[in-house]
């Protein structure tokens, strides 16, 4: 089985997983082509996800982080007049 070279990037992957589902969409490959090119989608996607992961993780950190900074504000606050 053909062992293609991991993506450098996210947009690489999907360009990747593009041209491999024309392949099969053009109904052009053999069987073992066709083995290989879903074995090479299925670590494409796997890829994929971990970056979306990663990013969305990253994303729950920059939320987290504003919280923080507006509570700590809040808390420094003084408290409102009666």
């Amino acid at each position: 089985m053909n062992e293609a070279a991991a993506p450098q990037t996210y947009e690489a992957a999907v360009e990747r997983l593009e041209q491999i589902i024309a392949r099969l969409d053009s109904n052009q490959a053999g069987l073992r082509e066709t083995l290989d090119l879903c074995s090479e989608g299925r670590g494409l996607i796997e890829y994929a996800a971990g970056e979306l992961d990663a990013v969305g993780k990253g994303l729950e950190e920059l939320k987290l982080d504003e919280l923080i900074q507006r509570l700590e504000g809040a808390a420094g606050d003084p408290p409102p007049a009666a």
